[in-house]
């Protein structure tokens, strides 16, 4: 009998047998009909005697007829669309060695941000559709029949026939365009090696500035028709970002030309496509007038990320998606190293620690996962480009920097670049260059981190001479892990001038604290000037739990300032973490709240903020008598930073001082300071009345908008219709996107409902749902909820995507706090869990049945209130 077809479904992988070596690809799209035409021919070697090609292809139909390898017609061609798998089979056995696959295609120009879509804008004063790519991970197959793994790397030369009029852009630079009538096509010069994910084409009006690095690339970015100015910071920091990636790399950009085009509609922040990066506007576009300091911040970290992705990505891949880490936490890593070399006075590795949080906050649940991830299905792929890919992926990265020294890290990547330039590697192959550069067991190190979930929590405490330390997995739900890391540490006593470096390499370890205490301090680690740290400036991905005496010493060193900006972060965010799990009272993270009322610096106090809007939250459920008091005395704790900042902004004052500014007036509307309230609403009805007014700035609108949603009710809506009049009126993302995360944060139900309808109509795009979402109020919490179980088939048809029906699960599910609101919620989704969300959804039940234990912990602390009262009284 012979073989079919129906062998090569359901396989995670293609099969080896052939490889592509040259894609020539021409593409036709309509975009007044939404379709698209192609035809590729694929220059492939045969390395075993096959009967079959087997490539993807999804969402395309394939014209049978058409296929032809050499001569050969095929005998049976199969479209297997759940396995997105394209089979053809020939009469013969194909010979070994190089031939031409050759076939044509039609397909549509989707609205679901992926593959080969259409993306909607205006141009004086009418809509229209541009045509866009987004491939990765794994979805050029839906423009193109393909080899879609990463490790096919392949050259492309693409050819496109738009209409004369449009601008039609692709990784490499124009090498002619013939016109003929309303018709143009356009040749585009061959690329290197490179994966079918980061292949890409935009078509579409735009403008463009440019500007080139100092060996001569090309750099530009794209805009809509008369936004340039908004391109220029962008620009600016795009041509620095390669000059620095050159020079740390130890290799020169690799493409003749970059380009970065901002898309409005697009699921992302930004992709990386190899010389012709696609962002949001949002992630993009700086205007002086209407955009703050975090968006100025966002456009330079993500336009650091999507480039320093040029080498660590692009020239040098994954050579599967469980390595995808390896590209993300590169990338995001390696972006706060340039923006701290443009922008020193940012102060951004300090700021690097909302990354690493973030990750410890995830990585702290039993339903996370280790960085490397298998994956079995392209359908799962979606959902591991997350907090532990990225930020944990970042954080383990600047663990490793710092134990091996930045110079020694530094050559060995540019090591590892030459070595697998134009090819793929795994993550044993960058911890190979690593240990033989450096000599360091870096392989058996990194290993602990990458292959196994979760991290430990160091628990110190002093016994006579002696530092005693134990390791432990720490989980949020206060149950212990099995897990065993090898741990670089690091410690200071007293002072930062003597500091030990070890591995804690065991589940103990002591060490005798002369060997890295400062000379004074060396009789004992206390008394009230004395202090030990471990984990210095947070380098490590680990929380440290201290005994009380250790604890107090470092208490008494926040108050006198005595610590790094870093470590104040770190000593916050692991006793909020340490309580969440119940490891420690929420009487005693007050007590060192308390300890931070006259911090002044932005970067601590962006943690601190944050934690104070969790305790506020878990208290409003725990201890509804106490929550006022617990609210003033968080509003006490922020007010003399507020108070120096004020709302109008100063003369020369620091970025970080805007950013400061925004941070606490947002925090203080959100826990219902009415000062602030009642000054937010007093300031928006001068803006209504003049949107150029210096009284309200970008940075303060969203406190502002937010401080007017407090007051809407169904009753008195005014506020509600104003502010949609502004998001009506505006162009600009960055504005619409802090509108958007205002509107559902008003304490009336059906307001927040209101809110949610608004987000399904065509006046908000897709990809700005979860701004809606991000900010529904406490109060809105149950009908946020309902709203979700009525309009669920929509919303699973309208955002197919992982990251962004994950938005909507976890937006509405981990807001609640109770055992029976999981039991309700995992009712609800048994029948309707699919692969792209269903981590998400794990993660977010995990989250409320964590908030169910912690609110009976604090029901049961003894001199909670007291405390409070105690603290209130205490003078400022």
């Amino acid at each position: 009998m012979a073989e079919s077809s129906e062998k090569f479904r359901g396989q995670s992988r293609l099969p080896r047998f052939v490889e592509p070596l040259r894609y020539d690809l021409l593409l036709r799209p309509d975009l007044a009909a939404c379709t698209f035409s192609g035809s590729a021919a694929v220059a492939i070697a045969v390395s075993a005697p096959t009967r079959f090609l087997v490539l993807n292809a999804a969402e395309l139909s394939v014209d049978g007829s058409s296929i032809r390898f050499q001569d050969w017609a095929p005998t049976e061609v199969a479209q297997f669309e759940e396995d997105e798998i394209l089979v053809i089979r020939f009469g013969q056995e194909l010979p070994v060695g190089e031939g031409v696959l050759a076939m044509n295609f039609t397909g549509t120009l989707n609205d679901q941000m992926r593959g080969f879509y259409r993306s909607k804008y205006e141009y004086k004063g009418e809509s229209r559709n541009m045509a866009v790519t987004q491939f990765e991970a794994a979805d050029a197959r839906r423009c193109f029949p393909c080899w879609d793994e990463p490790a096919f790397k392949a050259k492309f030369k693409l050819t496109l026939e738009v209409p004369s009029e449009l601008v039609a852009l692709s990784n490499m630079p124009v090498v002619k365009e013939t016109v003929h009538g309303p018709l143009k096509t356009v040749y585009y010069e061959e690329s290197p090696l490179m994966s079918t994910y980061l292949v890409a084409t935009v078509i579409g009006l735009f403008d463009y500035i440019e500007s080139s690095t100092l060996e001569g690339t090309k750099v530009r970015v794209y805009t809509q028709v008369g936004k340039t100015s908004q391109g220029k910071f962008a620009l600016d920091v795009g041509v620095k970002s390669l000059d620095l990636y050159k020079d740390y790399f130890a290799t020169p950009y690799p493409l003749p030309k970059l380009d970065m085009i901002a898309i409005p509609d697009f699921a992302a922040g930004a992709m990386e496509n190899y010389g012709l990066v696609t962002y949001r506007e949002s992630a993009l576009l700086y205007d002086e007038q209407l955009s703050s300091a975090s968006n100025k911040q966002q456009v330079a970290i993500t336009v650091a990320h999507e480039l320093a992705h040029q080498w660590f990505g692009n020239l040098v891949t994954m050579e599967w998606w469980t390595h995808l880490w390896l590209n993300e936490g590169f990338a995001s890593w390696v972006s706060y190293l340039a923006v701290e070399s443009i922008f020193p006075e940012w102060n951004n590795w300090t700021q690097f620690l909302d990354e690493t949080t973030s990750g410890l906050r995830l990585d702290a649940l039993a339903e996370s996962h280790p960085i490397e991830v298998e994956v079995n299905h392209a359908s799962e792929i979606d959902a591991i480009f997350d907090s532990i890919s990225y930020d944990k992926g970042a954080s383990v990265i600047r663990m490793l920097q710092s134990y091996l020294g930045a110079d020694r890290f530094q050559k060995a990547l540019a090591s590892y670049i030459k070595k697998y330039a134009y090819s793929n590697a795994k993550t044993e192959d960058l911890w190979a260059v690593l240990e033989e550069e450096t000599g360091e067991p870096v392989k058996d190190l990194m290993t602990t981190w990458t292959k196994q979930q979760g991290y430990p929590v160091i628990f110190a405490k002093l016994n006579g001479q002696y530092l005693e330390l134990e390791q432990a997995q720490f989980l949020s739900d206060g149950s212990s892990g099995t897990g065993m890391w090898i741990v670089p540490m690091t410690s200071c006593c007293g002072s930062y001038d003597v500091n030990k470096k070890f591995l804690l390499k065991g589940k103990t370890d002591k060490i005798h604290i002369k060997d890295f205490a400062a000379s004074q301090s060396a009789d004992r680690g206390t008394g009230q000037n004395s202090w030990i740290k471990l984990n210095i400036d947070q380098t490590g991905f680990y929380r440290v739990k201290y005994d009380e005496e250790l604890a107090a010493g470092l208490e008494n060193a926040v108050k006198a300032k005595k610590l790094s900006l870093m470590d104040m972060i770190g000593i916050v965010e692991d006793s909020y973490a340490l309580s969440v799990a119940c490891k420690q009272t929420l009487t005693s993270l007050l007590r060192l709240l308390n300890a931070y009322r006259h911090e002044s610096d932005y970067t601590v106090l962006s943690h601190v903020t944050s934690v104070c809007l969790g305790v506020n939250k878990i208290s409003t459920d725990a201890t509804p008598d106490l929550s006022r008091e617990i609210k003033q005395l968080l509003i006490k704790l922020l007010l003399l930073a507020a108070k120096r900042v004020g709302w109008d902004p100063k003369d020369g004052e620091s970025h970080l001082d805007v950013m400061l500014r925004s941070l606490l007036l947002i925090a203080l509307v959100k826990l219902g300071h009415d000062e602030t309230i009642t000054e937010g609403i007093r300031r928006f009805h001068i803006f209504i009345e003049n949107r150029k007014s210096p009284l309200l700035p970008p940075d303060n609108r969203k406190a502002a908008y937010l401080a007017v949603m407090r007051t809407v009710s169904t009753s008195s809506r005014a506020g509600y219709d104003a502010l949609l009049k502004i998001y009506r009126e505006t162009s600009e993302a960055q504005e619409k996107s802090r509108i958007l995360g205002s509107l559902s944060s008003c304490p009336d139900k059906d307001i927040v409902v209101e809110a949610l309808d608004f987000m399904l109509t065509d006046e908000v795009r897709n990809q700005d749902a979860f701004y809606v979402l991000g900010g529904i109020s406490l109060e809105g919490r149950e009908v946020a909820w309902a709203w979700l179980k009525e309009n669920w088939d929509h919303v699973v048809k309208t955002w197919p995507s992982s990251s962004l029906i994950s938005d909507f699960v976890n937006s509405t599910v981990s807001p609640f706090a109770s055992e029976e609101k999981a039991a309700e919620v995992s009712e609800f989704f048994a029948t309707r869990v699919k692969p792209s969300f269903e981590r998400a959804l794990k993660q977010s039940l995990e989250k409320v049945r964590i908030s169910a234990r912690w609110i009976e912990s604090i029901k049961n602390e003894p001199s909670l209130a007291q405390t409070v009262h105690q603290l209130l009284l205490e003078e400022l």
